[in-house]
Protein backbone atom coordinates (compact mmCIF):
# COMPACT_ATOMS: atom_id res chain seq x y z
CA UNK A 1 0.00 0.00 0.00
CA UNK A 2 1.41 3.38 -0.82
CA UNK A 3 2.57 5.88 1.87
CA UNK A 4 0.19 8.78 2.03
CA UNK A 5 2.04 12.39 1.74
CA UNK A 6 1.99 13.95 5.55
CA UNK A 7 0.61 17.09 4.47
CA UNK A 8 -2.89 14.84 3.53
CA UNK A 9 -3.22 12.00 6.21
CA UNK A 10 -4.34 12.34 9.49
CA UNK A 11 -1.86 12.25 11.85
CA UNK A 12 -2.84 10.88 15.39
CA UNK A 13 -0.75 11.66 18.22
CA UNK A 14 -0.75 9.46 21.55
CA UNK A 15 -0.48 11.16 24.96
CA UNK A 16 0.47 9.15 27.74
CA UNK A 17 -1.30 8.90 31.78
CA UNK A 18 1.47 11.51 32.74
CA UNK A 19 1.04 14.38 30.15
CA UNK A 20 3.87 13.39 28.32
CA UNK A 21 3.79 13.53 24.46
CA UNK A 22 6.03 11.28 22.43
CA UNK A 23 6.12 13.70 19.61
CA UNK A 24 8.45 16.24 20.41
CA UNK A 25 7.35 18.62 17.09
CA UNK A 26 4.00 19.68 18.05
CA UNK A 27 4.35 19.66 22.12
CA UNK A 28 4.58 23.24 22.20
CA UNK A 29 0.65 23.54 20.58
CA UNK A 30 -0.58 20.83 22.69
CA UNK A 31 0.85 22.53 26.32
CA UNK A 32 -0.90 25.45 24.75
CA UNK A 33 -4.51 23.82 24.21
CA UNK A 34 -4.02 21.84 27.58
CA UNK A 35 -4.39 25.59 29.34
CA UNK A 36 -7.70 25.72 27.35
CA UNK A 37 -9.48 22.48 28.37
CA UNK A 38 -11.53 22.67 31.87
CA UNK A 39 -9.92 21.89 35.05
CA UNK A 40 -11.55 18.43 35.08
CA UNK A 41 -10.89 17.03 31.35
CA UNK A 42 -7.05 15.69 31.33
CA UNK A 43 -4.61 14.83 28.90
CA UNK A 44 -5.27 10.77 29.24
CA UNK A 45 -9.23 11.50 28.32
CA UNK A 46 -8.27 13.78 25.28
CA UNK A 47 -7.56 12.62 22.11
CA UNK A 48 -5.97 15.27 19.72
CA UNK A 49 -5.92 14.69 15.64
CA UNK A 50 -4.08 17.16 13.83
CA UNK A 51 -3.97 16.96 9.64
CA UNK A 52 -1.69 19.56 9.25
CA UNK A 53 -2.55 23.24 9.79
CA UNK A 54 -0.35 23.97 6.68
CA UNK A 55 -3.17 22.42 4.47
CA UNK A 56 -6.44 23.62 3.89
CA UNK A 57 -8.48 21.45 6.12
CA UNK A 58 -8.59 22.44 9.78
CA UNK A 59 -7.58 20.72 12.40
CA UNK A 60 -9.91 19.04 14.76
CA UNK A 61 -10.22 18.37 18.74
CA UNK A 62 -12.01 16.07 19.94
CA UNK A 63 -12.31 16.26 24.01
CA UNK A 64 -15.01 13.66 25.82
CA UNK A 65 -14.38 10.96 28.17
CA UNK A 66 -13.56 7.69 26.92
CA UNK A 67 -15.81 4.46 27.35
CA UNK A 68 -13.87 2.11 29.88
CA UNK A 69 -12.87 -1.42 28.89
CA UNK A 70 -16.01 -3.67 28.44
CA UNK A 71 -18.21 -0.74 27.79
CA UNK A 72 -20.58 -0.21 24.58
CA UNK A 73 -21.42 2.96 24.96
CA UNK A 74 -19.84 5.78 22.70
CA UNK A 75 -17.84 8.74 23.81
CA UNK A 76 -19.64 11.84 24.13
CA UNK A 77 -17.40 14.62 22.79
CA UNK A 78 -17.79 18.33 22.25
CA UNK A 79 -15.55 19.26 18.49
CA UNK A 80 -14.17 22.92 17.85
CA UNK A 81 -12.90 23.22 14.40
CA UNK A 82 -10.56 26.32 14.27
CA UNK A 83 -9.03 27.45 10.97
CA UNK A 84 -4.88 27.73 10.68
CA UNK A 85 -5.58 31.12 12.05
CA UNK A 86 -7.54 30.32 14.74
CA UNK A 87 -5.08 27.65 15.91
CA UNK A 88 -1.93 30.01 15.92
CA UNK A 89 -4.12 32.40 18.32
CA UNK A 90 -5.27 29.81 20.03
CA UNK A 91 -1.67 28.44 20.74
CA UNK A 92 -0.56 32.52 21.43
CA UNK A 93 -3.41 32.96 23.89
CA UNK A 94 -3.04 29.81 26.23
CA UNK A 95 -5.21 30.21 29.29
CA UNK A 96 -7.21 32.74 27.53
CA UNK A 97 -9.51 30.44 26.39
CA UNK A 98 -12.30 28.91 28.41
CA UNK A 99 -13.92 25.96 27.42
CA UNK A 100 -17.13 25.07 29.76
CA UNK A 101 -18.26 21.36 30.34
CA UNK A 102 -20.26 20.25 27.40
CA UNK A 103 -20.70 24.14 26.06
CA UNK A 104 -18.59 26.16 23.46
CA UNK A 105 -15.80 28.30 24.04
CA UNK A 106 -15.69 31.43 25.45
CA UNK A 107 -13.41 33.85 25.47
CA UNK A 108 -12.52 36.43 28.50
CA UNK A 109 -12.99 39.94 27.57
CA UNK A 110 -11.23 42.87 29.96
CA UNK A 111 -10.16 42.33 33.33
CA UNK A 112 -11.68 40.47 36.26
CA UNK A 113 -12.63 42.80 38.70
CA UNK A 114 -13.40 41.43 42.42
CA UNK A 115 -16.90 42.63 44.23
CA UNK A 116 -14.88 42.63 47.26
CA UNK A 117 -11.48 43.09 47.53
CA UNK A 118 -10.06 42.61 50.81
CA UNK A 119 -8.05 46.02 52.26
CA UNK A 120 -4.48 45.31 52.70
CA UNK A 121 -4.10 46.40 56.91
CA UNK A 122 -0.04 47.98 55.64
CA UNK A 123 -2.08 49.87 53.28
CA UNK A 124 -4.60 51.22 55.81
CA UNK A 125 -1.54 52.15 58.05
CA UNK A 126 0.23 54.13 55.36
CA UNK A 127 -2.42 55.66 54.51
CA UNK A 128 -3.40 56.97 57.94
CA UNK A 129 0.52 58.14 58.40
CA UNK A 130 -0.06 59.73 55.32
CA UNK A 131 -3.04 61.67 56.68
CA UNK A 132 -1.54 62.55 60.04
CA UNK A 133 2.26 63.61 58.51
CA UNK A 134 0.05 66.04 56.51
CA UNK A 135 -2.23 67.34 59.38
CA UNK A 136 1.33 67.86 61.54
CA UNK A 137 2.74 69.68 59.21
CA UNK A 138 0.05 71.34 58.43
CA UNK A 139 -0.29 72.56 62.13
CA UNK A 140 3.63 73.22 62.19
CA UNK A 141 3.66 75.93 59.61
CA UNK A 142 0.47 77.56 61.07
CA UNK A 143 2.38 77.70 64.63
CA UNK A 144 4.90 79.08 62.96
CA UNK A 145 3.39 81.25 60.89
CA UNK A 146 1.67 82.67 63.95
CA UNK A 147 4.88 83.03 65.81
CA UNK A 148 6.43 85.19 63.05
CA UNK A 149 3.27 87.20 62.78
CA UNK A 150 2.57 86.38 59.35
CA UNK A 151 -0.71 84.20 59.88
CA UNK A 152 -3.82 85.07 61.21
CA UNK A 153 -5.64 83.01 64.17
CA UNK A 154 -9.07 82.88 65.72
CA UNK A 155 -9.78 84.73 69.07
CA UNK A 156 -12.38 84.63 71.49
CA UNK A 157 -11.62 87.06 73.28
CA UNK A 158 -14.24 86.07 76.38
CA UNK A 159 -12.88 82.81 76.61
CA UNK A 160 -9.53 83.50 76.28
CA UNK A 161 -9.51 86.14 79.26
CA UNK A 162 -11.57 83.39 81.60
CA UNK A 163 -8.64 80.25 80.36
CA UNK A 164 -5.78 83.13 81.37
CA UNK A 165 -7.74 83.95 84.51
CA UNK A 166 -8.10 80.48 85.35
CA UNK A 167 -4.18 79.37 84.80
CA UNK A 168 -2.89 82.99 86.89
CA UNK A 169 -5.18 81.40 89.94
CA UNK A 170 -3.98 77.82 89.26
CA UNK A 171 -0.65 79.66 90.33
CA UNK A 172 -1.49 81.41 93.21
CA UNK A 173 -3.59 78.04 94.69
CA UNK A 174 -0.49 76.28 93.78
CA UNK A 175 1.28 78.85 96.03
CA UNK A 176 -1.10 78.37 98.50
CA UNK A 177 -0.70 74.45 98.92
CA UNK A 178 2.98 74.61 98.68
CA UNK A 179 2.97 77.44 101.88
CA UNK A 180 0.36 75.41 103.61
CA UNK A 181 2.57 72.00 103.19
CA UNK A 182 5.03 73.69 105.01
CA UNK A 183 3.46 74.81 107.45
CA UNK A 184 1.94 71.20 108.23
CA UNK A 185 5.51 69.41 108.15
CA UNK A 186 6.79 72.47 110.40
CA UNK A 187 3.73 71.96 113.20
CA UNK A 188 4.20 68.32 112.82
CA UNK A 189 8.07 68.69 114.25
CA UNK A 190 6.70 71.13 116.59
CA UNK A 191 3.84 68.61 117.97
CA UNK A 192 6.46 65.99 117.93
CA UNK A 193 9.07 68.37 120.29
CA UNK A 194 6.37 69.16 122.70
CA UNK A 195 5.20 65.55 123.06
CA UNK A 196 8.94 65.02 123.54
CA UNK A 197 8.97 67.59 125.93
CA UNK A 198 6.23 66.79 128.13
CA UNK A 199 7.28 63.39 128.53
CA UNK A 200 10.70 64.21 129.76
CA UNK A 201 9.11 66.69 132.57
CA UNK A 202 6.67 64.27 133.76
CA UNK A 203 9.60 61.63 134.32
CA UNK A 204 11.44 64.54 135.95
CA UNK A 205 8.35 65.03 137.87
CA UNK A 206 8.15 61.23 139.75
CA UNK A 207 12.32 61.03 139.90
CA UNK A 208 12.43 64.97 141.55
CA UNK A 209 10.52 64.95 144.83
CA UNK A 210 11.01 68.92 145.68
CA UNK A 211 10.14 69.46 142.36
CA UNK A 212 7.19 67.12 141.63
CA UNK A 213 4.76 69.75 141.00
CA UNK A 214 6.84 72.20 138.77
CA UNK A 215 7.89 69.36 136.83
CA UNK A 216 3.92 68.37 136.88
CA UNK A 217 2.39 71.66 135.80
CA UNK A 218 4.84 71.61 132.68
CA UNK A 219 3.99 68.41 131.47
CA UNK A 220 0.41 68.63 131.42
CA UNK A 221 0.87 72.07 129.85
CA UNK A 222 3.11 70.64 126.80
CA UNK A 223 0.95 67.57 126.45
CA UNK A 224 -2.13 69.44 126.42
CA UNK A 225 -0.10 71.58 123.74
CA UNK A 226 0.24 68.69 121.84
CA UNK A 227 -3.18 67.23 122.22
CA UNK A 228 -4.42 70.72 120.59
CA UNK A 229 -1.48 71.23 118.00
CA UNK A 230 -2.16 67.33 116.63
CA UNK A 231 -6.32 68.67 116.12
CA UNK A 232 -4.72 71.47 114.69
CA UNK A 233 -2.41 69.77 112.42
CA UNK A 234 -6.00 67.52 111.36
CA UNK A 235 -7.47 70.41 110.61
CA UNK A 236 -4.72 72.10 108.01
CA UNK A 237 -4.13 68.42 106.23
CA UNK A 238 -7.58 68.07 105.48
CA UNK A 239 -7.21 71.73 104.19
CA UNK A 240 -4.02 70.65 102.18
CA UNK A 241 -5.57 67.96 100.68
CA UNK A 242 -9.13 70.04 99.31
CA UNK A 243 -7.60 72.22 97.73
CA UNK A 244 -4.85 69.74 96.63
CA UNK A 245 -7.84 68.10 94.65
CA UNK A 246 -9.06 71.11 93.43
CA UNK A 247 -5.64 72.34 91.87
CA UNK A 248 -4.17 68.98 90.72
CA UNK A 249 -7.39 67.52 89.61
CA UNK A 250 -10.39 69.48 89.17
CA UNK A 251 -8.44 72.86 87.15
CA UNK A 252 -6.13 70.05 85.78
CA UNK A 253 -8.46 68.68 84.38
CA UNK A 254 -10.64 71.55 82.90
CA UNK A 255 -6.71 72.60 81.49
CA UNK A 256 -6.74 69.22 79.81
CA UNK A 257 -9.70 70.36 77.92
CA UNK A 258 -8.63 74.00 77.13
CA UNK A 259 -5.09 72.09 75.44
CA UNK A 260 -7.64 69.89 73.18
CA UNK A 261 -9.56 73.12 72.40
CA UNK A 262 -6.15 75.07 71.55
CA UNK A 263 -5.28 72.41 69.30
CA UNK A 264 -8.58 72.02 67.73
CA UNK A 265 -8.26 76.14 67.04
CA UNK A 266 -4.45 75.45 65.39
CA UNK A 267 -6.17 72.73 63.03
CA UNK A 268 -9.05 75.29 62.40
CA UNK A 269 -7.16 77.87 61.43
CA UNK A 270 -4.23 76.16 59.14
CA UNK A 271 -7.08 74.27 56.85
CA UNK A 272 -8.66 77.90 56.60
CA UNK A 273 -5.45 79.36 55.29
CA UNK A 274 -5.26 76.37 52.91
CA UNK A 275 -8.76 77.07 51.52
CA UNK A 276 -8.15 80.95 51.44
CA UNK A 277 -5.20 79.83 49.26
CA UNK A 278 -6.96 77.93 47.11
CA UNK A 279 -9.52 80.05 46.65
CA UNK A 280 -7.47 83.27 45.85
CA UNK A 281 -5.82 80.89 42.88
CA UNK A 282 -6.79 80.09 39.59
CA UNK A 283 -10.45 77.97 39.30
CA UNK A 284 -9.93 75.11 36.62
CA UNK A 285 -10.10 71.28 36.10
CA UNK A 286 -7.46 70.25 38.23
CA UNK A 287 -7.92 73.18 41.35
CA UNK A 288 -11.83 72.43 41.60
CA UNK A 289 -11.37 68.99 43.23
CA UNK A 290 -8.80 70.35 45.88
CA UNK A 291 -11.48 73.55 46.63
CA UNK A 292 -14.10 70.64 47.31
CA UNK A 293 -11.71 68.30 49.21
CA UNK A 294 -10.59 71.31 51.20
CA UNK A 295 -13.89 73.18 51.54
CA UNK A 296 -14.79 69.48 53.56
CA UNK A 297 -11.82 69.08 55.54
CA UNK A 298 -12.33 73.09 56.74
CA UNK A 299 -15.97 72.23 57.36
CA UNK A 300 -14.88 69.09 59.55
CA UNK A 301 -12.13 71.19 61.33
CA UNK A 302 -14.40 73.66 62.03
CA UNK A 303 -17.57 71.56 64.00
CA UNK A 304 -14.56 69.74 66.21
CA UNK A 305 -13.22 73.48 67.05
CA UNK A 306 -16.96 74.84 68.03
CA UNK A 307 -17.60 71.52 70.28
CA UNK A 308 -14.31 71.96 71.99
CA UNK A 309 -15.24 75.48 72.44
CA UNK A 310 -18.38 74.82 73.60
CA UNK A 311 -17.11 71.91 76.25
CA UNK A 312 -14.62 74.57 77.35
CA UNK A 313 -16.89 77.26 78.26
CA UNK A 314 -19.06 74.70 80.07
CA UNK A 315 -16.50 73.46 81.88
CA UNK A 316 -14.96 77.00 82.95
CA UNK A 317 -18.39 77.47 84.41
CA UNK A 318 -19.05 74.19 86.65
CA UNK A 319 -14.99 74.99 87.93
CA UNK A 320 -16.32 78.10 88.83
CA UNK A 321 -19.06 77.20 90.92
CA UNK A 322 -17.38 74.23 92.60
CA UNK A 323 -14.06 76.47 93.17
CA UNK A 324 -16.53 78.92 95.33
CA UNK A 325 -18.09 76.50 97.40
CA UNK A 326 -14.62 74.18 98.02
CA UNK A 327 -12.74 77.08 98.79
CA UNK A 328 -15.14 78.78 101.21
CA UNK A 329 -15.75 75.79 103.31
CA UNK A 330 -11.68 75.13 102.99
CA UNK A 331 -11.36 78.89 104.31
CA UNK A 332 -13.83 78.89 106.84
CA UNK A 333 -12.09 75.70 108.53
CA UNK A 334 -8.81 77.06 107.99
CA UNK A 335 -9.55 80.73 110.12
CA UNK A 336 -11.24 78.67 112.60
CA UNK A 337 -8.68 76.21 113.83
CA UNK A 338 -5.79 78.52 113.53
CA UNK A 339 -8.04 80.93 116.05
CA UNK A 340 -9.25 78.43 118.38
CA UNK A 341 -5.64 76.99 118.43
CA UNK A 342 -3.67 80.13 119.55
CA UNK A 343 -6.28 81.30 121.54
CA UNK A 344 -6.16 78.35 123.81
CA UNK A 345 -9.55 77.50 123.47
CA UNK A 346 -9.70 73.78 123.00
CA UNK A 347 -13.48 73.35 122.85
CA UNK A 348 -13.32 75.71 120.16
CA UNK A 349 -11.10 73.80 117.67
CA UNK A 350 -12.63 70.50 118.74
CA UNK A 351 -16.23 72.06 117.51
CA UNK A 352 -14.13 72.98 114.60
CA UNK A 353 -13.22 70.00 113.95
CA UNK A 354 -16.62 68.06 114.14
CA UNK A 355 -18.47 71.07 112.20
CA UNK A 356 -16.45 69.65 109.49
CA UNK A 357 -16.66 66.02 109.81
CA UNK A 358 -12.96 65.75 110.14
CA UNK A 359 -11.65 62.36 112.21
CA UNK A 360 -8.42 62.27 113.69
CA UNK A 361 -6.11 59.33 113.39
CA UNK A 362 -4.69 57.84 116.49
CA UNK A 363 -1.56 56.35 117.12
CA UNK A 364 -1.77 53.03 115.68
CA UNK A 365 -4.80 53.48 113.49
CA UNK A 366 -3.39 52.83 110.08
CA UNK A 367 -2.84 49.11 110.95
CA UNK A 368 -6.03 47.10 111.82
CA UNK A 369 -6.21 45.05 115.09
CA UNK A 370 -5.91 41.33 115.11
CA UNK A 371 -9.42 41.29 115.27
CA UNK A 372 -10.13 43.78 112.69
CA UNK A 373 -8.51 41.26 110.49
CA UNK A 374 -10.57 37.78 111.29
Amino acid sequence: MAQESPKNSAAEIPVTSNGQLEDSHEHSFNRDLKCSLPVGLGLSETKITSRGFDSAKEGVVEAGQFPSKGSSASPKSSVISPSSAAASRLAGQGCDLIIPTGGRAQQKSGPVLLADEVKNPAMEKLELVRKWSLNTYKCTRQIISEKLGRGSRTVDLELEAQIDILRDNKKKYENILRLAQTLSTQLFQMVHTQRQLGDAFADLSLKSLELHEEFGYNADTQKLLAKNGETLLGAINFFIASVNTLVNKTIEDTLLTVKQYESARIEYDAYRTDLEELNLGPRDANTLPKIEQSQQLFQVHKEKYDKMRNDVSIKLKFLEENKVKVLHNQLVLFHNAIAAYFAGNQKQLEQTLKQFHIKLKTPGADAPSWLEEQ
